[in-house]
Parts: C-alpha cells; sequence; structure tokens
C-alpha cells in the first residue's frame, strides 16, 4: 500500500509554505517538515522530489492543497500539468481546532490545511474549465469598468450640487440630463475645466463599457454557451450578461444536488442562530459569490414591478429562440415570483427583504433550468 502524503501550502504572492505531513488513525499524525519557499511551482516539485528520496520511496500518493484567495486557479493548473494532484479548499468551510483564539501564522496555517487535506473537514473549490475561467475574467473586467462609471456619475452630480447647479426636470443620465450638464457654464474657467475632463472621461467609460457588452454578446454566441444562454434570458430581468455570468462562474450545476444547495453556494439562504431553546432566523449568509449573488438580486428587482402574468414584446422575443418546454417553465416562475413579491410586501415585508427572498427563488429556477429539472423550482 502506498504511503500518504498531505502537503498544506500557506500560499501568497511572496512566498509559500508547505507543511508536508503524513497521516494516521493510531496517532496524530507525522509531521515530517514545514518549509517556506519562493512562489514558484518548481520549488513545490523540489520539496516532493526531496521527500521522496528522504522516504526512500518514489510511489507516494500525494496530494497537495492550499486555500481558495489571491492566486486563484494559476497554482492550481500547475500543479496538475506536472503531474501533482491538488486540490482547493474552500475557506469558510475548513474545520478549526478548537479553544483558544487562532493566532495568524504561515506555518500553522499550512499544517491546518495539512490536518484538512487527511482528515476531511473542508469542502473542495470546484475548478472551471480554461475558457469558463477565461471569460468570467474578461467580463468582471466589464463590471469593474461599469463601477468606475457609476462613481464618475456620482462624481459629476457632487461637484455640480457643490457650484449650485441642481437638475429637477425628470431622471439623471437621460439625454435631456446629459445634454443640461452640457450647457453649463461656469464663470471660473479652472471649474469649467474641471467639468469637462469629468464628461470627457464619463464619455470615454460610457464607450469602452459598450464595445465590452458588444464583446459579451459575441461570446455568448459560441457553440458551447448559446444555447444555455438563450434558456436563462427567458427568466425576467435576465439577459445576456447575467446568463453568461451565471453559466462561466457555476460551471457545472449538476453538482448541486438541489436548487436551494445552490441558493446556498451564492450566500442567499437565512442565517439561523440556534441556542438552546432559542432559534432565530438571521439576515442571508453572504458566504458565497459575491457576484453572481449581486447580479441574481439586481435580477430579482424586475420583479418588483410589472403586473402578474404580463410577458413583456422583448421577452416573448428572447423565448421564441427557446422551446416550449423551457419557456413553459420560464413563464411560471416568473408568474409565481412576481406574485410572492406582491404578496410578501402586501404583508408588510420591507423592500430588500422581499427581494433578496425572490433573488434566493431564482437561483433555484435557474439551477433547475441549467440542470435539467424544468420541471421542478427547487
Amino acid at each position: 500500500m502506498k504511503r500518504i502524503i498531505k502537503i498544506g501550502m500557506d500560499v501568497h504572492t511572496t512566498n509559500y509554505t508547505l507543511c508536508v505531513f503524513e497521516p494516521s488513525f493510531e496517532h496524530e499524525g507525522t509531521v515530517h517538515y514545514i518549509t517556506q519557499v519562493k512562489p514558484e511551482v518548481k520549488n513545490i516539485i523540489d520539496v516532493i522530489d526531496n521527500l521522496k528520496k528522504k522516504l526512500s520511496d518514489d510511489e507516494l500518493d500525494i496530494t497537495c492543497g492550499y486555500e481558495a484567495g489571491c492566486l486563484g486557479y494559476s497554482l492550481y493548473h500547475e500543479l496538475e500539468d506536472k503531474g501533482v494532484r491538488c486540490i482547493i479548499l474552500a475557506p469558510t468551510t475548513m474545520a478549526v481546532q478548537k479553544g483558544g483564539k487562532k493566532i495568524k501564522n504561515d506555518y500553522r496555517d499550512a499544517e491546518q490545511i495539512a490536518r484538512c487535506l487527511a482528515y476531511g473537514g473542508y469542502s473542495a473549490v470546484y475548478v472551471p474549465t480554461a475558457l469558463d475561467n477565461s471569460v468570467k475574467e474578461f467580463i468582471r473586467m466589464r463590471d469593474d469598468l461599469k463601477q468606475n462609471l457609476k462613481s464618475i456619475k456620482q462624481q459629476i452630480i457632487a461637484l455640480l450640487t457643490r457650484n449650485g447647479k441642481q437638475y429637477d426636470e425628470g431622471s439623471y443620465w437621460t439625454g435631456k440630463h446629459i445634454k443640461w450638464i452640457n450647457s453649463i457654464k461656469f464663470e471660473e474657467i479652472i471649474l469649467q475645466e474641471t467639468l469637462s475632463e469629468y464628461m470627457v472621461e464619463y464619455y470615454h467609460l460610457v464607450d469602452r463599457v459598450s464595445k465590452l457588452d458588444e464583446r459579451i454578446e459575441e461570446i455568448s454566441m459560441k457553440e458551447i454557451y448559446i444555447e444555455r444562454v438563450n434558456k436563462l434570458k427567458c427568466f425576467i430581468g435576465i439577459k445576456t450578461h447575467t446568463a453568461l455570468s451565471l453559466i462561466v462562474e457555476t460551471s457545472d450545476f449538476k453538482r448541486f444536488t438541489k436548487g436551494n444547495i445552490y441558493a446556498a453556494y451564492l450566500g442567499l439562504i437565512p442565517g439561523d442562530d440556534s441556542s438552546g431553546d432559542d432559534d432565530s432566523k438571521l439576515g442571508i449568509t453572504k458566504a458565497g459569490n459575491r457576484h453572481l449573488r449581486r447580479l441574481l438580486i439586481e435580477s430579482a428587482q424586475c420583479y418588483t414591478r410589472g403586473q402578474i402574468g404580463h410577458i413583456s414584446v422583448d421577452l416573448r422575443q428572447r423565448q421564441a429562440l427557446c422551446s416550449s418546454e423551457v419557456t413553459a417553465y420560464a413563464n411560471k416562475a416568473n408568474e409565481r415570483l412576481r406574485r410572492k413579491y406582491y404578496r410578501m410586501i402586501g404583508k408588510g415585508k420591507k423592500f430588500n427583504v422581499a427581494k433578496t427572498a425572490i433573488a434566493r427563488e431564482l437561483a433555484c429556477f435557474v439551477w433547475g433550468m441549467m440542470s435539467d429539472h424544468i420541471e421542478l423550482a427547487h
């Protein structure tokens, strides 16, 4: 039987701390050594080769592991390419030794990871395909620029407000509002120059976001994505950007056995505070994919307006690309979620509470659509 070795790795951009651990069910296991190396995969391979020489055994069953963090999937792929089995651990699922306050220490963290690998007490992070990961990064880059655009808008409004210019003829950032901004003339040349520079940046970001949205539409037309994107676009509030994000960031929906497990993965389920006979519900856990959670909450907002059962012209056009079974499932969800929102508001629930509840159930319907459980909602 091969000797089992677990290598816990506490990884940073500046160094890797490796704990070489041999588990045992008869005692606490053996830490062969803990070492710190420069952040290069060849140094990990050198540690493994040296271990084989030390133990005089070339047939070791070795598994490496590190916590999900700043390195993403890069180290995982590098090790797998070298023939080394690797696992990425979800930090929030790792078992922590009880007793005392944990002191942050690279060596201790590496040993904890090694022991989790050896004895369980963790959930592995799903590693997406290289294509899904690259599309995810592209979409997130677009979203970062959209956030920059939002900031510039806020800065322009703040500048105008501080200097006595307030718009009261309707909504902001319509064509009429932008025309109003461009018509403003300050007596101070430098102040006028400041506004002009802000507007240059505004137009620049609008143009960039628009071009990136066009590129995302092109990517969604790839054979590997187009059918799934079209299915998700049958839901109210989900268009290409959100649909493609859900697909590439989740990758394999079937790894979740139920819709509510997928909702938990997104951090959309309520927390629970149980102590003795008391059992109280908390806000959502937020312990999951923050990006997808935000997108689904934004989509859920579309259910907070409009008539129950109403299907817009745009939604009909999107649904025309899918089968009648898919459309029926989506419309069942659309009607149920809009009805649920109005019922919750009618019972006095706060807007954000109701909207988040809709997002949670929408996640369940998305799971059903993507895992071929279109007869089930959750």
